[in-house]
């Protein structure tokens, strides 16, 4: 193991200030955790910034080029009927969800999708929503009651102040928080969590890190979504991804699969005593 001496808070501050990364954000912890990983493994402080920058990137560079969020806000404003399934709501969700491939994919069986997975897990009256990006905005084609209890978790600041405020202006409760699940996983009791198109980056970021997170989660059901093509369209990905997933299954959990279109949904529950 090599051993060099770094100031971790001073890195992270270097990190933060550098022009990418300024004013966006990111959340500390996430930084600190890639540090500590990657310390013993680097043999200068120079190599050391330039392994956790590369990872960092991996991270984040899928939502590089954020929305302008004050503009969005300012069109939430002016929406009349803020009703979850209002033509209004769903036409402002549909455009922001295009602009990222992850969810513009999704769009043209969107409805179905969440049909199919709640005929399996039941209406969940809580849901956490792992690494959730804008994945909150799809809640128009869900069928939810606002009565849900909606917890959202990213780490990106900006993110989840606007999606707060989608919540409040459809009526539910700001449950958006700035965490990185894989530092802190959450400790909610729920009926139904989602990590949808993540873990695949998450297994780069940090291989074997689903086992742990899977197996800690209090909830009913976990739902992992990956893609079963690559973005070209020309490779399967099935059974590397579902690979990735049995690799990291708790062992008293149980496994389930829906074929959604060009995504496989795992559901993974814990095995009753």
């Amino acid at each position: 193991m090599i051993t060099i001496d770094i100031d971790v808070d001073s890195l992270i501050k270097r990190i933060l200030e550098m022009k990418k990364y300024r004013g966006s954000g990111l959340n500390p912890d996430t930084i600190r955790d890639l540090i500590l990983q990657e310390a013993p493994h680097q043999a200068s402080s120079k190599k050391l910034l330039k392994a956790v920058k590369r990872k960092l990137h991996n991270i984040v560079a899928p939502y590089l080029g954020e929305p302008d969020y004050e503009k969005l806000r300012d069109e939430l404003k002016q929406i009349k009927n803020t009703t979850p399934d209002s033509p209004e709501i769903r036409s402002f969700c549909e455009r922001v969800l295009s602009e990222h491939a992850s969810t513009s994919e999704r769009l043209p069986y969107m409805e179905d999708f969440y049909n199919q997975l709640f005929q399996q897990t039941g209406i969940p009256h809580t849901i956490l929503d792992l690494a959730c990006g804008l994945h909150p905005l799809a809640l128009p084609w869900m069928g939810l009651p606002l009565s849900v209890q909606y917890h959202a978790y990213d780490i990106i600041q900006p993110r989840v102040d606007f999606i707060n405020d989608f919540f409040k202006t459809i009526g539910l409760a700001p449950l958006a928080e700035n965490r990185d699940i894989l530092v802190n996983p959450p400790e909610i009791k729920a009926d139904l969590a989602l990590i949808f198109k993540e873990a695949h980056r998450m297994e780069k970021r940090q291989p074997g890190c689903s086992r742990g997170l899977w197996a800690e989660l209090d909830v009913k059901t976990l739902a992992v979504s990956l893609p079963t093509q690559d973005l070209s369209g020309t490779h399967s990905l099935l059974e590397q991804h579902r690979t990735l997933v049995l690799d990291n299954l708790p062992e008293d959990h149980r496994l389930e699969e829906i074929a959604i279109e060009n995504e496989i949904v795992f559901l993974i529950r814990k095995v009753q005593a």
